[in-house]
């Protein structure tokens, strides 16, 4: 197929898909081209690309996709399930995620605490900004 179809059955922009491919994520061989040079997608690629978006979706970088795929490969996860390190690695990104929960969650509590102390009147602000200091 096509870039055009890749982008249609993808949903990802033809700018992306050649990223992923700069990036190394995804592999064409020099064979996979047309007479005019256009390149040919095979269907293994658009199964990569749709891997790639549910790995995002996960909230992975792209060094961490790259790091998944290495581990995926080494471990033959295909056939097998999750190997050791690639359990690891997922067990890390939850930990990782836990930790941002909980950052989010004291900066919500400390910024309802500045409401509250504004809506009565002692707005924390007016202490610490001087353009908020009422003349």
């Amino acid at each position: 197929m096509l870039i055009g179809e890749l982008v249609k059955r993808s949903g990802l922009t033809k700018d992306a898909i050649r990223f992923y491919e700069k990036r190394g994520l995804i592999n064409l061989n020099k064979k996979q081209r047309r007479e005019n040079n256009y390149k040919e997608y095979p269907e293994y690629v658009l199964e990569r690309l749709t891997l790639i978006k549910t790995i995002k979706g996960f909230g992975f970088t792209l060094a961490e996709i790259d790091t998944f795929f290495e581990l995926w490969r080494a471990e033959d996860m295909k056939d097998t399930g999750c190997g050791e390190e690639l359990s690891a690695t997922l067990d890390s990104k939850v930990a990782q995620i836990d930790e941002q929960i909980t950052k989010l969650m004291e900066l919500r509590a400390r910024l309802t605490s500045s409401i509250v102390k504004c809506k009565a009147g002692n707005c924390e602000f007016n202490q610490s900004v001087p353009s908020c200091v009422r003349e």
